[in-house]
């Protein structure tokens, strides 16, 4: 496996690091566990910022279309100001799609994916997190409440979206990080 871009990441992280731009120190009530003065991880600094949306007068085409498209599993859904108002992931198409068992035609299959809202989909009012939350926050409620994607928000403006995937990126990296500080190879 090719490690230089573990090393880059690195760098750019330590960069970030000593700029002030990423990490910042916690200065507030520590939580259980946690030692005063820790370093936090912003979920900012993980999160991924240019966030395809869909609007919430579309339907489930759209999504699974979107979905398929962009490889993405997870879609935040806006209002017509730009207001997050759900989500969708690739389960909640699968589970209103037709099964492929039942006696259809492609016609028929079709029209339930173009007729149905994707209101009757999304996850209404999901659950969010603001971009200067800690990454543990971010991963206790992604833990705790059994969710894979946290859209992510300042005030009522969707800025990004973090998921299971970029925790373990994380997890992966800093993992990667100790083996390289403690000399041991991967």
């Amino acid at each position: 496996m090719d490690y230089t871009i573990f090393e880059r990441q690195r760098q750019r992280k330590e960069s970030a690091l000593a700029r002030g731009d990423m990490l910042g120190t916690n200065q507030e009530e520590p939580l259980m566990g946690e030692p005063q003065g820790s370093i936090v991880l912003e979920v900012s600094a993980y999160m991924t910022r240019n966030v395809t949306t869909l609007r919430n007068d579309c339907h489930l085409l759209d999504a699974a279309l979107m979905i398929r498209r962009t490889g993405k599993r997870h879609v935040p859904i806006v209002d017509e100001s730009g207001k997050l108002v759900g989500i969708i992931s690739d389960r909640d198409v699968s589970r209103l799609s037709p099964s492929m068992l039942a006696n259809m035609t492609p016609e028929d299959y079709n029209r339930v994916f173009e007729a149905t809202p994707i209101t009757a989909a999304m996850t209404k009012s999901p659950i969010t997190i603001a971009p200067d939350a800690s990454v543990r926050d971010a991963v206790n409620i992604l833990y705790t409440k059994r969710v894979s994607a946290l859209p992510v928000v300042d005030g009522d403006q969707l800025v990004g979206i973090v998921t299971i995937s970029d925790m373990l990126g994380l997890l992966n990296q800093l993992l990667a990080d100790g083996e390289a500080a403690a000399g041991a190879t991967p």
